[in-house]
């Protein structure tokens, strides 16, 4: 039995910018809505479905890639900043797609990726052609070591080594990622300026922030020193970029200086969002640095939940407790999915536990953590990760790294909308990605009028979250990480909540941390008392105010 409280009578009205605390809806545009029967989701299809977003409560939307790219990575190659791609549809299409959202109360997040181009780019057409035209510095060029070899020792994500032979130049550029994404030097004041163009272009268009993709990508060791060798650990090696400590291919020193720059243009638009992107050995630190004080980001996020094969109550106090309610110290966010990551629900539901009770409990943990929260379109359905066989795979990481590398394309698959409907609802014609073939019995129209489905409990939470000061912006206190016990106190104020789970597969006695409390959301047959497995519980607790 799952039992939620009403919401308060009245939602108190708090002076915070809006996205303190907010709930933000990722949307995958290849995967959302086909609007026009080509297999493909696009911005129209976006649009006719955003009802459905705004109806889960959330503040805003972010949009993966929607712009002008040859796809090599699926719009993270970037061929122009200022465009959309037809696949995608026009400006005037995404002109629509902000007022509709904006006359429903949605925030508008847009993807920005910095740290390279697509090699189809203009800046990148004009840099390869010789070495002393006006973007010749546009990107990071070196010569070939005396012996033809690289010029360092730099090994990209998605394997092999990162630089690349162009004859045109007769030089190596620098890619972090596939060959066909050239790292821009973004030391260059020159291509600061340009990307900064970019940002001021959108913001007239009207988009409210921007999630910056591997920003600590974005600058080099201009010394061109090698990496040296990863440490001793007990984590597979699947990748030759495994194999080092990723000090001077990134996460240089004046990343920062930029994302002043990228902060000082945004305040010219009030209330816009800047939310960082940081993956690696040192994300905790650089998350810190980018987002310290009032003059960076506004928030960033890394993968302490993303690639986890397993959701434990210590996993979760050290990663909140990296990000302590103190003056000078950014805010956090986070997501428990992605585009990049398999789904949560088949990395996470212990073996003999519903995956359906599982993700109850786990969009109650979501939506209870202190910082800004990120639901991945589908995880509010209960959507796990899809199988697709190699000759469908789509991920040119996966297709590289095959078969180490789980393909990331799993956890795109289309949006199932309509079950009884040619794939789900989703399109009219064969989609780029199959839709998964259990997806079909979550898809929204089944869940939409089911008071118990788990789309109508992410609605309810979300909602509870906004109305509860406490859930929204308050500080943690008194954790509890005990076996498969997570306990944690969210207080603001007068409010005073307490948040338990159970998060494996025996029942566990809480009636020391519960007893005499008000439920303001039960899950799974939880009481005061005791948390089934899979048992969730908001508590209120009363005369309690302290942190």
């Amino acid at each position: 039995m799952n039992e939620l409280s009403p919401l308060p009578s009245s939602v108190r009205q708090s002076p915070h910018v809006w996205w303190k605390g907010a709930a933000i809806y990722q949307v995958y545009p290849r995967s959302f809505a086909d609007s026009n029967g080509d297999g493909i989701g696009d911005l129209a299809g976006i649009t006719a479905r955003l009802d459905y977003i705004a109806s889960l409560g959330v503040d805003a939307i972010w949009l993966s890639p929607f712009y002008p790219s040859p796809m090599d990575d699926f719009g993270y190659d970037i061929a122009d900043y200022c465009d959309v791609d037809p696949i995608f549809g026009t400006l005037d299409d995404f002109d629509a797609l902000v007022a509709r959202a904006h006359a429903l109360g949605l925030k508008v997040t847009t993807d920005l990726v910095f740290a390279h181009t697509s090699d189809r780019h203009a800046w990148f057409a004009a840099s390869r052609a010789n070495k002393y035209n006006d973007q010749a510095d546009w990107y990071v060029w070196a010569d070939a070591k005396p012996d033809g070899s690289p010029p360092t020792n730099w090994q990209s994500v998605f394997g092999g080594p990162a630089w690349t032979w162009d004859a045109r130049r007769g030089q190596y550029y620098l890619h972090n990622f596939l060959g066909s994404q050239p790292q821009l030097n973004v030391h260059n004041p020159e291509v600061q300026d340009a990307l900064l163009g970019a940002v001021r272009f959108w913001l007239d268009r009207g988009v409210d922030g921007f999630r910056i993709d591997a920003i600590n990508f974005s600058m080099h060791d201009p010394e061109l020193r090698d990496n040296p060798p990863a440490l001793p650990s007990n984590k597979p090696r699947t990748r030759p970029f495994d194999f080092q400590q990723k000090i001077y291919n990134q996460s240089h020193p004046d990343i920062p200086l930029f994302l002043e720059r990228i902060r000082a243009l945004t305040d010219q638009y009030p209330g816009r969002f800047t939310v960082a992107e940081v993956g690696g050995d040192d994300a905790v630190r650089e998350m810190k640095l980018f987002t310290a004080g009032d003059r960076r980001l506004s928030s960033a996020y890394g993968f302490d939940f993303l690639y986890a094969d397993r959701l434990t109550p210590q996993l979760v106090r050290e990663a909140a407790e990296q990000w302590p309610d103190a003056p000078g110290m950014g805010w956090p966010s986070w997501a428990f999915e992605n585009h990049d990551a398999p789904r949560a629900l088949s990395r996470w539901t212990p073996e003999g536990v519903d995956p359906a009770a599982y993700a109850r409990m786990k969009m109650a943990l979501l939506c209870a953590l202190r910082g800004n929260i990120i639901i991945y379109n589908g995880e509010e359905l209960g959507l796990d990760q899809v199988e697709i066989p190699f000759e469908l795979v789509k991920d040119p990481e996966a297709l590289k790294n095959w078969p180490l590398t789980l393909s990331r394309d799993g956890a795109r698959t289309p949006l199932p909308w309509a079950a009884g409907e040619n794939h789900a609802g989703f399109s009219s014609v064969d989609p780029w990605l199959p839709v998964g073939a259990a997806h079909g019995d979550l898809a929204v129209d089944r869940q939409h009028d089911d008071p118990a489905s788990l789309l109508n409990l992410t609605r309810h939470l979300v909602a509870l979250r906004a109305a509860h000061p406490a859930l929204r912006l308050g500080a943690n206190a008194h954790w509890i990480a005990e076996g498969d016990l997570l306990g944690f106190d969210r207080v603001a104020g007068g409010e005073h909540v307490r948040c338990l789970f159970n998060l494996g597969g025996a029942a566990i006695d809480i009636a020391s941390h519960g007893a005499g409390a008000e439920p303001i959301v039960a899950l799974n047959g939880a009481d005061p008392a005791h948390l089934p497995p899979c048992g969730a519980l908001w508590l209120k607790l009363e005369g309690k105010n302290d942190a």
